[in-house]
């Protein structure tokens, strides 16, 4: 019989929904609506959010109003209001905004790199440095996304060494946190340990985060795949909100309700009120005009419903 494993005793959630879960939405989500909801996460206990980006409203029309909705949010004392900026400009509009941190990214994929931003990974990383390098010297802390880390729609499978290389090239110009992203969720367990160990071999334990999308309905497998590791940071979305403009069938993120679930009914602390993180969901599933792709809010809606 294999020792037991231990899991961490506590797990950082980092809820994505007003940034990614919007971004591709194609009606107005007006900027009242956004503060509402990351004031509703705040208030469910969530320690980080990613608020909005600072990105060209030509090419995300949906975050054209991320200087107004940082200035109208009510920031709470512990959480983090992460963005995501794609050049100098973006990280110009961040400052102003007073964002606690920001977001660079790039892809473990040469042909996702080059089919979307026209570039090599290493050119990708290297237009950064002085993004990085800006946003340190302002005191802002920096967080890296690697996309498409565990398959790409126009590649296919990805190395783990390709992980593992944008992880080293992440450590050359200063980003202090990696996240790795199953962009269109095609990643299983052991693939996912696979390419979270080559992250870990640039990064520490506790500067490494999962982010997965659900496609393939493997999502919790590969949260707790990760837990296995020790690592105990990860994105998620409320209400499952989100895809990828990139991946023809990409489902939304992961569930931040399905994950709470998951960790609380393995005795994991995540500081975040369940009930409270449903009520958002609800929230913004209203404004959107459609139904939650949480399973547990479905399932937990659906007992309250016949319970009265």
């Amino acid at each position: 019989m294999s020792p037991a494993i231990a899991l961490p005793a506590r797990v950082r959630l980092v809820d994505v929904g007003p940034r990614d879960g919007l971004q591709n939405e194609k009606g107005d989500v007006p900027a009242e609506v956004k503060v509402a909801l990351i004031g509703m996460l705040a208030d469910a206990g969530l320690p980080g959010i990613e608020a909005t980006s600072f990105v060209s409203p030509k090419w995300v029309p949906q975050m054209a109003d991320a200087a107004e909705v940082m200035s109208r949010i009510r920031r709470k004392a512990g959480v983090t209001y992460s963005v995501l900026v794609p050049n100098l400009k973006g990280l110009e509009g961040a400052l102003a905004a007073k964002a606690d941190e920001v977001v660079v990214f790039a892809a473990a994929s040469e042909a996702f790199s080059q089919r979307n931003i026209n570039c090599s990974i290493a050119e990708s990383i290297e237009r950064f440095r002085p993004v990085v390098r800006a946003a340190l010297d302002a005191g802002v802390r920096v967080r890296g996304a690697i996309s498409v880390a565990l398959g790409c729609p126009y590649q296919g499978e990805v190395p783990p060494a390709a992980v593992g290389e944008v992880a080293r090239r992440m450590v050359d110009i200063g980003v202090q946190h990696c996240g790795v992203a199953d962009t269109i969720g095609v990643g299983t367990p052991n693939a996912t340990k696979r390419a979270m160990e080559a992250a870990l071999a640039a990064y520490p334990l506790d500067e490494v985060s999962g982010h997965f999308h659900d496609t393939y309905g493997q999502a919790l497998a590969n949260v707790y795949a990760c837990l296995e590791l020790g690592i105990a940071t990860f994105d998620a979305s409320v209400a499952g909100l989100g895809g990828c403009p990139y991946a023809k069938g990409a489902t939304g993120n992961v569930a931040t309700e399905d994950v709470v679930y998951l960790l609380h009914g393995l005795g994991i602390d995540t500081g975040v009120d369940l009930g409270r993180l449903r009520a958002a969901g609800r929230y913004v599933c209203g404004r959107l005009g459609r139904p939650t792709n949480s399973r547990v809010a479905r399932a937990l809606d659906a007992k309250e419903g016949m319970a009265t």
